[in-house]
């Protein structure tokens, strides 16, 4: 090695320990289980009836349980799980988000997935959203939808502590 590639070396060795900080950790997240996932779902369709169809996802957004009643319509899979998907991305109700966004920040609702629908409940422990449940087509609408969502969530409230 000579004497020119010896201030290069300390260079890159330089860079090199920025690039991987000593303190670098895994990280721990609280999420939504399969099982909660299911016990809210079946609260939510049981409180909502026959035409309704409940979606929960988990924090990424990622659909964790999809139940749709015998007399739900095909459209009410995907509202639900839009309506889900806003609710935790934004980790209020979809009915709050969607009131927000009338008059600022009307460029979120060009958003993939998100819908300005009320039927979409956060899943939160503290004020850390880890979750929400969305369900479309109950015979009173959003307002249902949203009560039988906070039913579900409140069947497991005693594991968002």
């Amino acid at each position: 090695m000579s004497l020119r590639s010896t201030p290069l070396i300390i260079v890159a060795a330089g860079v090199l320990s920025f690039a991987a900080p000593s303190s670098a950790q895994v990280l721990s997240e609280r999420n939504v289980s399969v099982r909660m996932a299911l016990v809210i779902a079946e609260t939510a369709l049981a409180e909502c009836g026959a035409r309704a169809s409940v979606a929960v996802v988990d924090r990424a957004g990622r659909l964790r349980v999809f139940l749709q009643g015998d007399g739900a319509s095909p459209h009410n899979i995907e509202l639900s799980q839009r309506k889900a998907y806003t609710a935790n991305t934004f980790g209020r109700t979809s009915l709050e988000w969607a009131q927000r966004t009338e008059t600022q920040n009307q460029g979120q609702r060009m958003l993939k997935d998100v819908i300005p629908q009320q039927g979409g409940v956060p899943i939160k422990i503290g004020d850390e959203t880890i979750g929400a449940v969305g369900l479309s087509g109950t015979p009173n609408g959003g307002a249902q939808e949203e009560a039988c969502a906070k039913a579900g969530i409140a069947k497991v409230a005693d594991q968002l502590k």
